[in-house]
């Protein structure tokens, strides 16, 4: 009887299951897939990118405005020739002027003096200049000859005075001792406010009207000089 029970419990263990072995892994479950994640993140990463792209945009928004190249002295009015286009950023608050609007501009004096290389703006121009103090308004009617081929507003002048040819001994020493004491000749250093005769009938004898700001002393002196057709101007430095 115990030899038949002890091979009844060997039969039994024999039909138990295998064991897996410790080296083998247990296979991992498919991962699922998420194609709505995987397209909300494209969407973020285009959005990002559009907004970065109209953020650029916005700060580079660059309008074209005026800057002059030379100074532009008080009262004088901008030319083409002293002017130039340049780029500036619209959202910076200033009133810049813009280019399309120089030839309105060109009619306008300016109120101070605009040193060369300033991005022109609204406010430094107008239509009537105030005179500023200590200065002086004076016109001249020149001939060809007693002024420099391209002389424009805002140019600095010496202007001097010159004898003519049909003067007496006696108009000669007196010219001679103006010239004395106004110093070898010089009347007055000025800025050129307005030149006329480019565009009417007086060109034609290249005569010119033009408006010189000088000092209040030395504007009688100019006045007489230019009355008497004894003035020349020269272009010289502005200081």
């Amino acid at each position: 009887m115990k030899i038949q029970e002890r091979t009844g419990a060997g039969a039994g263990r024999s039909a138990a299951p295998a064991q897996p072995s410790v080296g083998d892994r247990l296979p991992s479950p498919p991962r699922e897939r998420k194609p709505a994640l995987a397209a909300l993140a494209v969407l973020l990463i285009l959005l990002g990118a559009l907004g970065a792209t109209m953020l650029v945009l916005q700060v580079g928004d660059r309008v074209e405005a005026i800057q002059v190249t030379e100074d532009i002295k008080p009262g004088a009015s901008i030319t083409e020739d002293n002017i130039k286009v340049v780029m500036v950023n619209d959202d910076s608050g200033a009133n810049f002027v813009p280019w399309e609007q120089r030839a309105s501009l060109m009619k306008l004096q300016a109120k101070s003096t605009v040193y060369a290389g300033t991005v022109v703006v609204g406010e430094m121009f107008a239509g009537k200049v105030q005179m500023p103090e200590g200065k002086a308004s004076v016109g001249l009617a020149l001939k060809e000859g007693q002024y420099y081929a391209d002389i424009k507003g805002g140019d600095t002048v010496a202007a001097y005075r010159v004898g003519t040819s049909g003067s007496s001994s006696a108009d000669s020493s007196d010219k001679d001792s103006s010239s004395s004491s106004s110093g070898n000749g010089l009347i007055a250093t000025a800025s050129v406010q307005n030149v006329k005769g480019e565009s009417d009938a007086t060109v034609s004898t290249g005569s010119k009207s033009i408006t010189l700001l000088v000092d209040e002393g030395d504007a009688a002196a100019l006045a007489s000089a230019s009355s008497a057709g004894e003035v020349a101007l020269v272009r010289v430095p502005a200081k």
